[in-house]
């Protein structure tokens, strides 16, 4: 049986050790295809032995989004959810406090928010540490990812960032446009919108060393090596992320600062001083895309209570759509009030796009 944890150092070390240039940089490429591909493998082999297709807490999603909290253990997650959500979970000053996933639901601008306390991550977590897998994949079924870094152990912040991507997800990162289509004969074929840092060369032994031997290529964004293994394998899970620096009352605001500058984290905040929690919710807001759509009926007045939560730059198809399958089919024109209109009460069709806090009215037939 083959010893992929000593190929996979092997090929690491490698490397480590081979300096990134021209050059190199197609023979970079094919190492970077073995890895991946034996990381694949060696995934596959304990999915067998378990049989387990995939690992992961049971968390029914609930609400307009869901959130997860990750962190070392330690971090303040506990405390960082009771304070956003009023969630009982427990709050103790030693690591693995939290043993399952503890839901709670934060209601914000009138959108209900589930968020996730789930145990703390620790390095080698992707490989099954620390229960890491099963922490890992919940991520997967989140909206966002709130990473909870220590002030006290900024370096917590590289080994998550290093978990969070052998477990095959991306944070704040869109998927490349690379589109990738076998064919029977002809070799690859490469067409490119964009110029790139990796040549064409390399592109094709990158593919041969998947088996791809004969594929029509289109690139539409700029990529490196590790984005196009990415394309290829087409099983990665690209999700937004903040990066909150927590604990800020266990060190000078100068030193927090400077650690907050050196991480490029969103937010410093203490839950035990309540401190910047309500700033925290509103970059949650803001980084889940949302806006509020009031639905109005003809004839009636619009009830401001309840509005419906929708993405930014919707348009009424999308609300039409969310409502009931046939409304689209069905609609004959829209009455608009807010932001997105030239006046009041303005006529317009499935296309226009809408703001925050429209009212909207949708004629049928």
């Amino acid at each position: 049986m083959p010893d992929y944890d000593t190929q996979i150092k092997e090929l690491e070390n490698e490397l480590k050790k081979t300096k990134y240039n021209k050059a190199t940089q197609g023979h970079i490429g094919i190492v970077k295809a073995k890895l991946a591909m034996l990381k694949e493998k060696q995934i596959s082999r304990s999915q067998k032995k378990t049989g387990k297709s995939e690992y992961g807490y049971t968390v029914r999603k609930s609400g307009d989004a869901t959130i997860l909290l990750l962190g070392f253990p330690s971090t303040g997650k506990s405390t960082i959810l009771n304070r956003l959500t009023g969630a009982k979970s427990e709050v103790a000053a030693y690591a693995f406090t939290t043993l399952t996933v503890i839901p709670g639901v934060m209601e914000y601008k009138q959108a209900k928010i589930q968020i996730l306390d789930v145990p703390g991550v620790v390095a080698g977590a992707a490989s099954g540490r620390g229960r890491g897998r099963e922490v890992l994949a919940v991520i997967r079924n989140a909206d966002l990812v709130l990473i909870i870094v220590d002030v006290t152990h900024p370096e917590h912040y590289d080994a998550i960032l290093r978990e969070v991507r052998e477990a095959d997800i991306r944070i704040n990162k869109t998927k490349p446009e690379v589109y990738i289509k076998k064919t029977t004969r002809g070799g690859i074929q490469i067409g490119k919108t964009v110029s790139l840092e990796i040549d064409d060369e390399t592109i094709r032994k990158v593919l041969w060393e998947f088996k791809i031997t004969n594929a029509n290529v289109l690139i539409r964004s700029p990529i490196t090596v590790d984005e196009l293994i990415d394309c290829i394998e087409n099983n990665k899970k690209y999700l937004p992320a903040i990066i909150c620096l927590s604990k800020a009352d266990l060190l000078p605001p100068e030193k927090v600062q400077r650690i907050k500058e050196e991480l490029r984290a969103d937010i410093v905040i203490s839950a035990e001083q309540n401190k910047n929690i309500e700033a925290l919710k509103e970059l949650i807001f803001q980084k889940l895309n949302f806006i509020r759509i009031y639905l109005k009926e003809p004839g009636n007045d619009v009830d401001l209570k309840e509005p419906m939560i929708i993405q930014k730059n919707a348009a009424i198809r999308d609300v039409c759509d969310k409502l009931h399958r046939d409304f689209a089919n069905k609609f004959r024109f829209a009455r608009v009030w807010g932001k997105s209109t030239k006046y009041p009460g303005q006529k317009l069709m499935l296309a226009h796009k809408l703001a925050d806090q429209d009212i909207l009215e949708i004629h049928l037939k």
